[in-house]
């Protein structure tokens, strides 16, 4: 079996008091994920959470910047946002903002509108 990546073992660390962590591999990146939501996702050892119009405002006055997805064509800031440098430290620091994104992906998933299903 195939050690884990350093680095996303320690965010998963960080991540456990808030609940069931875990990740997957994405697009060159990975995925993070709290009691099967998609709180945040990690690009080039840096990890970003979930943001929304409700949680984003913190995360600028912390100092945190958005991940920027550069398609061919134009440059998209997405809905994740740098964690806090001091969140990094320790779990109880990562607490409040890993809270934060769950609670913005919560209400993404309710927010979207279900699909139809075609028979």
């Amino acid at each position: 079996m195939k050690e884990p990546d350093p680095y996303i073992a320690y965010l998963l660390e960080l991540l456990a008091p808030v609940g069931a962590a875990s990740a997957r591999r994405m697009f060159g990146g990975w995925g993070v994920y709290i009691d099967g939501s998609m709180i945040g996702l990690v690009a080039d050892e840096m990890f970003y959470l979930k943001t929304d119009v409700d949680t984003r405002p913190a995360f600028e006055a912390a100092g945190s910047a958005p991940f920027i997805y550069q398609s061919r064509t134009r440059t998209i800031p997405m809905s994740y946002w740098s964690a806090p440098e001091q969140a990094m430290d320790a779990p109880d620091a990562m607490q409040p903002w890993a809270q934060l994104a769950l609670e913005a992906a919560r209400r993404k998933a309710v927010a979207k509108p279900k699909r139809k299903r075609t028979s």
